[in-house]
């Protein structure tokens, strides 16, 4: 399975080319959001621009890759998600949990702005 790794200073963009996100192409998906994250990398935007759909073992990917986001104080982001992919984070009722913006600009604005709380916070707690 191919696909795109964009590496940036706060965070990564994995983009899969695959049209489904499934039991196929999401093992190796995880492995990848395992490395990067083990390697330091705490923000990961999961790029779905070449996905069309999606199914539980692909959206059980996307909640690794929160877990792993959150408990290195980053955050995991779906970016370019369609509406089939969005109706299936719905009916899981995962709304709540996945963060999904509507491109990766808005995602890149996402993340920084988390940044910025998180360096904020740590200069108030600091003075």
């Amino acid at each position: 399975m191919k696909f795109t790794i964009d590496k940036h200073e706060k965070y990564v963009i994995v983009q899969p080319h695959v049209e489904v996100l499934d039991g196929d192409s999401a093992p190796k998906i995880k492995a990848e959001f395992l490395l990067r994250n083990s390697g330091g990398q705490r923000n990961i935007v999961l790029d779905l621009s070449y996905v069309k759909e999606a199914d539980s073992s692909g959206l059980r990917t996307g909640l690794l890759a929160h877990r792993l986001c959150k408990a290195a104080g980053g955050v995991f982001i779906l970016a370019c998600a369609n509406q089939q992919i969005k109706n299936l984070i719905s009916v899981c009722k995962l709304n709540d949990v996945l963060t999904v913006a509507p491109n990766t600009a808005e995602a890149e604005d996402l993340i920084f702005s988390k940044e910025l709380e998180k360096d904020l916070r740590g200069a108030v707690e600091e003075g």
